[in-house]
This record gives structure tokens, sequence and C-alpha cells, in this order.
């Protein structure tokens, strides 16, 4: 069951995705070479709680103990984080946040350059962010689900990188996931078609090598890597649907008047 939001919810969904967008705005400022991923994770949780009086959305879900997922370099999604893993020059890290407020979720995540990178882990967090964008894009009543993913997926061949199949964007509200599955691959007009009041994540996980996934175990949770141990990116936010088209509920300052947004 697909859920359509009221302009209540609608409302504390943008309150919720604006805050979320405020925490990912604020770490910028904090994030260097040295910095512990579990330091990040500490800022954030404290940023949310303490001066945004929200929930960390992530921390307790599913019996996850903490506020964010930190995912460094070939680490695709779920990167735990840890107080022995310093950032250094040259990494690419993925911070996914979620905040709840007056009992709705935002969703979004961002990558960030620890220093300066190489030009190859430039180009991929770029096009990446694009296909973020094209994806997002594509997003208007009438339109499927499988429009969405072609534009991301289209995109990414492009460049020569691959898309992750294992994972996807999905339905958000008043529990972090409902339905429906977003992927981030497919063929145009297919699947599910949009409709004003949808709210979704898109969140494209895009390989600089092949596509294949290895599952790493740690402390009963599982951390997604490429299996070629090549480099790994996402971007990620919330839509609504609107009448004319859509927003993005987690847009960050930043990003606004942005040419392919």
């Amino acid at each position: 069951m697909i859920s359509i939001k009221s302009p209540e919810e609608i409302e504390k969904m943008r309150r919720a995705g604006q805050l979320t967008a405020r925490v990912l705005t604020a770490l910028g400022e904090i994030i260097k070479p040295g910095i512990s991923t579990m330091e990040i994770n500490d800022f954030c949780d404290r940023y949310i709680v303490d001066t945004l009086g929200a929930i960390p959305g992530s921390k307790g879900q599913y019996g996850y103990p903490y506020a964010v997922n930190t995912s460094v370099n070939q680490v695709i999604c779920h990167g735990m984080p840890a107080s022995n893993q310093l950032l250094k020059k040259g990494d690419i890290v993925n911070v996914d946040i979620t905040v709840v407020y007056e009992g709705y979720y935002g969703d979004s995540s961002k990558m960030f350059a620890i220093g300066e990178i190489s030009s190859h882990a430039k180009r991929l967090i770029d096009v990446t962010q694009s296909c973020l964008y094209r994806g997002i894009k594509a997003v208007k009543p009438g339109a499927t689900l499988g429009d969405i993913g072609h534009a991301i997926q289209s995109h990414a061949e492009k460049n020569n990188y691959s898309v992750v199949r294992e994972y996807c964007g999905h339905g958000i509200g008043n529990k972090m996931h409902e339905e429906p599955q977003v992927m981030h691959y497919g063929k145009p007009g297919s699947g599910l078609k949009l409709e004003e009041g949808m709210t979704f994540t898109i969140e494209p996980m895009i390989n600089q090598g092949k596509p294949d996934v290895k599952h790493i175990k740690k402390d009963g949770w599982s951390i997604a890597v490429t299996k070629d141990r090549l480099l790994s990116a996402q971007w990620e936010h919330t839509l609504l649907v609107t009448k004319s088209g859509h927003e993005i509920l987690t847009l960050r300052d930043e990003e606004r008047g942005q040419n392919d947004l």
C-alpha cells in the first residue's frame, strides 16, 4: 500500500527534511583528515538532539546503535562508525543521516572528500550526484519508477560506471521504510505510476568498477563493499511528488540554483 501524504503530513516531512539538511551542512564544517568516523557519528548525534531538538532516526532502528552510517571508499553502504577508523587525505566518505521530527522522517546522504582527492574519485562523486539529480528531474505525476531508474542507469553507464542493484530507495513518512521500493535502474514507462503526495527517497549507489557486492559481517551487521574493491559513491534525497513536479524535502542551501537540479 502506497501512502499518499496529507498537507499536514507533508508540512511535517518538510520540517524534518530541512533539519536533516542542516546536519549535513554543519558536518561539512568539521569533517577533515584525522577525524574518526565515530567522531562524525557523535557530532551528528549531538547536533540532532541538542541543536535541533530532534531524534536521530537511525539510532535504535532495527537495533542499530548509531546515528549515522559512514561508508568509506570501497564501502557501498551501511558502513559503521568506529573510533579507530581515522579518515585520511584522499578518502571519500558517504554520511547517511536520518532525522525524526514531530514523528516524521527526513533521510539524506552526502559524499565528502577528505582533503585533496584523486581526479578519478572526484569524477565518481560528481557523476553519482548527477545521477541523483537526473533521477529527481524525472519525478512528476504520471511518470513511473522505471523513468527514475532509467535516468540514473543511463547516465551512470554512459560514464562507464555501474549501478548497485541490491539496494534501493524507499517510501518514507512516519516510518523510515515504506512502499514503494525505488530502483536505480529500469526501463522508461515501467513500474508504479507516481501520484501527487507520494514521498520517497532516491539514493543511487554507483560503483567505479563492476556492480557486484560483497557483504562483511561486523557486530551482527552486514556492511556492503565492492567485490572488486574499487570505489563506490552515493548521494540521497527525500522527495515529494507535487501537483506539477517534485520538491526536494532535504535540499541543502549549497545546492540551490545548481544548473542540473
